[in-house]
Order: C-alpha cells, then structure tokens, then sequence
C-alpha cells in the first residue's frame, strides 16, 4: 500500500533531511483520523513539487515527524493541461474537477455558462470558490500528489473567448468538447513531430459544458477567438465525466502512462 500523503506547505518549507517538525493542526487532525500510527512513513507535499517521506515520532498530542527523504517531481516535457468546467448542479462539476485532479490536471477554472442552472453571486461566489479549492486539496492528498493545481477565478463566457485568442497565440489549443463536432480530440492536437502540435510551455484548454449544453453563440465566439471544437467519440458524457476522459487521452498522447502498445507483429515467412 502507498504512503498516506498530507499537504502542509508551511510546515514542510526549510525541513531538511534528517530533521524534525511538526504537522500544522489541521494536517495533525486529518492524521488523526487517517489513523496514523507511530512508526509509521507518510509523504509531507508542498502543493510545489517537493514531497517529502517522513516517519512519524509522535502521533498522540500533535504529529511530530523526521525526514527520511526528499523527492522533487520534475518539470513534465508536455503543454500544461487546464480544465474549464461549466458549473453544473448536483455538484457534477465538483465530480469533474476532482477525478480530474487525480488524474493530471495542472489547473482548473470554473466557468459561468449561459446556460448553467448554478450561479456563482456576491457572497455565494466566493463561498463556492472556497469549496473548489477544498475538493481540489483533498483529491491531491487522496492520490498522493505533490503538486496542487490552482482554482483560478471564474470566467464568463466572454472572458472565455479572450483566454482563447490568448492561448492560441502562444502557440497552445483551447479544445471545446461538443457532441456535434466532427474532429476527434486527437486529431486536433496533432502528432509527435507536427510542429504545429503544443510543447512544454504552453497550455491547452479542454472546456466542458453545462447539462444544457455550450449555445450556439458561445461556440461561434470560441471558434472566432481560435478555439476547436472536438468530440470525444460516439457516446454523449455527463459533464461529470467528459472532462476526465478528455484528460486521460490527452496525458496518453504525451506519454504520461507510456508508451502505447504497439500490435505484435506477424511471424516472418520464407
């Protein structure tokens, strides 16, 4: 079984190898009820990179560690992916964002659709905000990360169509999931070698719509901004889902999971 992993960006800054600290309370709490025992090794993240494996000294009063090792994750040589995701009700677009981060996703950025029943307003937006980051923290810890994606401040879909020219013009992809499109996601991006495909420092957007689906008019502004509208495959998703499927091929393309298998080939004949 793998370390528990506890974000605590405070405590872990200037620990060394070889030296002790302490876990802020509230990480101390969330030990607490992980149930984690003296002796026991866990991972200390600093939402940056840096993790650190520790063994735990104390775990009654407050949670006193040693640091055994020190990992630094390296820069991926890939674009840095982003999900934009509508809000949507029943908190499908907290389903999203959380699998997304288990998964990969550099950042996030919530999305005022036209057509989202939620609003965010006055003091609800920042409070809603609030609860993005929250389930953002907690499926880092949940999957042993040691990076923390950002939640970045919600968009309109005007600003949305600003981000595109933007993205575009630093040489990324703002890639719009839409069940009319008839461009596979893949095919958008390009192949290994197409120079016209995203490298390491850019960014591409992969932009999920609300149950009511994307307008017709927030789409003509994305494509007129330079975004592609693309499609996933044959099915209809969940704004829950579309999102994490995106993620996983787009991180398979740049050889996040390896290299994809190749069909074996056939006997030589005489």
């Amino acid at each position: 079984m793998s370390r528990q992993a506890f974000l605590d960006p405070a405590a872990a800054a200037g620990v060394a190898v070889g030296e002790s600290f302490e876990l802020s309370a509230a990480e101390a709490h969330h030990a607490k009820v992980k149930r984690v025992r003296q002796g026991e090794q866990i991972d200390v993240v600093d939402g940056a990179g840096r993790r650190l494996v520790c063994e735990v000294l104390e775990a009654e009063a407050g949670v006193l560690l040693r640091v055994l090792a020190e990992e630094l994750d390296d820069a991926a040589a890939r674009p840095r992916f982003v999900l934009v995701q509508a809000l949507s009700k029943q908190d499908r677009d907290l389903q999203a964002v959380e699998s997304c981060v288990e998964i990969g996703i550099d950042a996030v950025i919530p999305w005022q659709a036209d057509r989202s029943i939620v609003r965010w307003k006055d003091d609800r937006a920042a409070k809603a905000h609030a609860k993005w980051e929250h389930q953002v923290a907690a499926a880092v810890k949940q999957s042993r990360r040691s990076t923390l994606p950002p939640v970045e401040a919600l968009v309109s879909s005007k600003s949305l169509a600003a981000r595109a020219a933007e993205v575009t013009a630093a040489g990324g992809l703002m890639l719009v999931l839409h069940e009319a499109a008839t461009v596979p996601l893949l095919e958008a991006l390009g192949t290994p070698g197409d120079p016209e495909r995203p490298g390491a420092g850019t960014e591409v957007l992969f932009v999920v719509g609300p149950e009511g689906g994307i307008s017709d008019a927030e789409l003509a502004a994305l494509e007129a901004a330079g975004a592609r509208t693309v499609v996933l495959g044959t099915h209809v998703l969940r704004a829950s889902t579309a999102g994490s499927v995106a993620l996983v091929l787009l991180l398979q393309a740049y050889g996040a999971f390896g290299a994809p298998a190749t069909a074996p080939r056939p006997p030589a004949t005489d």
